[in-house]
């Protein structure tokens, strides 16, 4: 607000936070350079280590976690397709920072400084503190170094990105082309011609049947199967067997109570009467001078702040408004100045607030929060994550003496249920290669159907399914690969043969009845109530057939199409009128304009990766996919 690092602090803090929360959970190896172990790609000579690259895999996988909860499947990320995407972002990333660099995107050294010292967490007293600056980063395995090397790669990737994001372009014609394509509005009656209706006219033979099954004997196959017990460790699960009391909850609330409390919030307005920190101190007074008049005319009538920060203050961010500065925490201003203001009652205006910008005339406009919530509020949240703790304790506890006990004990998980007070479950039969069904991920698969598991009846080893989620498996009964006889199968062949029997029929007699309504023949049809559809907003209507309706011509109507429904069956249209844009709305020609602007920004920055990446040098590992090499 002030100054550089007034204006740019919000957007430190926010990277600041990213870096944090990243290293905190996956540790110093999660930022390149650093990692060790195999080298899934380089990137112009530069290495994507085997650490990153697991990291960036484990990142995606919190992601997805938390977007879809229950629904959540970690098999997803043992697909090799899914592996190279990721390995595809990070390959991006390296070649975007090493373009940003060459470009001279980089922070030089004393902006660099500035932005640091401009961030609250680094600050003491109301000044950047070195060994606060330094702790704070070692109690996240950082050093200085590496700090200042990642915000500055960061914020120079982000300054490339930009400078094509926010440079689209979208011209007033098309914009204008774009809305009357988009707006334009057609009147269609829909009907169906359902496969349904002609399963009664068609009939399959056994020859006909023999026939399939012979010719598709892959599609019977049924893979190897196996009936299987199996025991889960997980830290959730663990929380049944632990407790807390109310005197542990009550501890931990009088401890913690700044984490149950609203930050108080101030709303103040300001005038500054600016004076450079090294003037003069001829300049210095004269400034006082002009400070103490100005703070009479206020002092003098108090209702008129916003009109004489207006007329006398030398802040351009908030003069014109009043000298409203909004709503800000403790910490996020100078020091004095925070002091002041967190001293003031609302609508009391200050003596002379002296800073390193001059001398401020404040008014406390607004105070909110700061607030605590009271045990009674907190105390089942409190005694939740308690118990979470305290069995994610014990699953730290048991989950190596789970994995020594299902290998030592090899012929039998009764031993680890035992240890672990958990029940044996079963499920009857899992199938190699499947996936999708919890828990059973491709790597638990994989274990259960290997030659140890199942030749030699043993467990398998604990493997982790998930974070702090450890199973092992037995096979009970075993099934080899197998092809289903013709009679188990007959009724499935039958059904089948006779659904495309009466699809084909379907889409025959669509054809024949669109080609009668098109040369002006009459046709008995149900046609459905008449919708009235854009090209985005066609409800209950296939895509491809929207497409369609709007390509056909517009002369004469009504206009007749047809397609084959993916649904089954064949769909017609009776299109009977078009309504074109009449008027073109300026406030909406502005957004199509931005919308276009926002997609060509996108255009332009993935051609540009893309151009980039042909004069690349980038190598793939066999092992992380499938992969060309520049």
């Amino acid at each position: 607000m002030f100054d550089f690092v007034e204006t740019n602090k919000r957007i430190v803090q926010i990277v600041l936070f990213l870096i944090i929360i990243t290293f905190g959970f996956f540790g110093i190896d999660s930022y390149r350079k650093y990692g060790s172990g195999d080298v899934p790609a380089t990137v112009n000579g530069e290495k994507i280590s085997q650490q990153e690259f697991t990291n960036a895999i484990r990142q995606q996988q919190e992601r997805l976690r938390e977007q879809a909860g229950a629904n959540y499947d970690p098999s997803l990320f043992d697909k090799p397709a899914i592996k190279r995407m990721i390995l595809d972002g990070l390959i991006n990333q390296h070649l975007l920072s090493q373009q940003a660099k060459a470009a001279g995107l980089l922070l030089g050294d004393q902006q660099l400084a500035q932005m640091i010292a401009g961030i609250e967490a680094f600050r003491k007293d109301g000044k950047f503190d070195k060994q606060q600056y330094e702790e704070v980063l070692r109690s996240q395995n950082m050093t200085p170094a590496i700090f200042e090397s990642r915000l500055q790669d960061e914020l120079a990737t982000r300054n490339l990105m930009d400078a094509y994001l926010r440079n689209g372009y979208g011209s007033a014609v098309a914009a204008d082309n774009l809305m009357h394509m988009n707006e334009q509005q057609r009147t269609v009656s829909i009907a169906q011609i359902s496969p349904d209706a002609f399963l009664k006219r068609v009939s399959v033979d056994d020859a006909a049947v023999k026939d399939y099954y012979d010719r598709n004997q892959s599609e019977f196959k049924v893979p190897e199967r196996a009936k299987v017990e199996y025991l889960v460790l997980s830290a959730s699960a663990l929380q049944s067997q632990v407790s807390v009391s109310d005197a542990e909850i009550r501890k931990y609330y009088d401890e913690h109570l700044a984490e149950f409390s609203t930050p108080e919030l101030r709303k103040a307005a300001h005038i500054l009467i600016a004076v450079a920190h090294n003037a003069s101190d001829a300049e210095k007074q004269a400034a006082r001078v002009k400070a103490e008049q100005v703070l009479k005319e206020v002092k003098a009538e108090p209702s008129k702040f916003a009109e004489l920060a207006k007329k006398y203050s030398q802040d351009p961010g908030s003069a014109s408004n009043g000298g409203d500065l909004g709503m800000f925490g403790r910490g996020m201003m100078v020091k004095p100045f925070d002091d002041a203001v967190y001293k003031m009652l609302v609508g009391e205006v200050s003596d002379l607030v002296q800073t390193d910008f001059g001398y401020h005339i404040i008014k406390l406009l607004a105070v909110k929060g700061g607030k605590a919530q009271s045990f009674a509020e907190v105390k089942s949240t409190i005694a939740q994550k308690l118990k979470t703790q305290k069995a994610n304790d014990k699953y730290a506890e048991l989950a190596e003496k789970f994995s020594d006990t299902v290998y030592e004990q090899s012929d039998s998980l009764k031993p680890a249920a035992d240890l672990i007070k958990m029940p044996v479950q079963t499920v009857a039969w899992l199938s190699k290669g499947q996936i999708g069904v919890a828990p059973w991920t491709d790597k638990a698969i994989q274990a259960v159907f290997s030659d140890e598991v199942i030749k030699n009846k043993r467990n398998t080893a604990a493997i982790e399914i998930a974070p702090n989620t450890l199973i092992s498996a037995r096979v009970v009964e075993y099934k080899p690969e197998s092809t289903s006889p013709l009679a188990e199968v007959t009724s499935t062949i039958r059904q089948k043969l006779q659904s495309q029997k009466a699809q084909d029929l379907a889409v025959e007699e669509g054809k024949a009845s669109l080609d009668k309504l098109q040369q002006g023949a009459g046709v008995v049809m149900e046609w459905k109530k008449p919708l009235t559809i854009t090209r985005n907003q066609h409800p209950g209507l296939e895509n491809d057939f929207v497409r369609q309706i709007f390509r056909s011509g517009s002369v004469k109507f009504p206009v007749y199409i047809g397609m084959q429904s993916e649904q089954g069956g064949y769909l017609l249209a009776r299109i009977d009128s078009v309504k074109n844009v009449e008027k073109i709305d300026d406030q909406k020609r502005a957004v199509y304009q931005q919308q276009l602007r926002k997609l060509t920004g996108e255009e332009l920055l993935q051609a540009y990766v893309e151009d980039a990446k042909s004069h690349a040098s980038i190598k793939v590992a066999q092992s992380a996919g499938d992969a060309k090499t520049n």
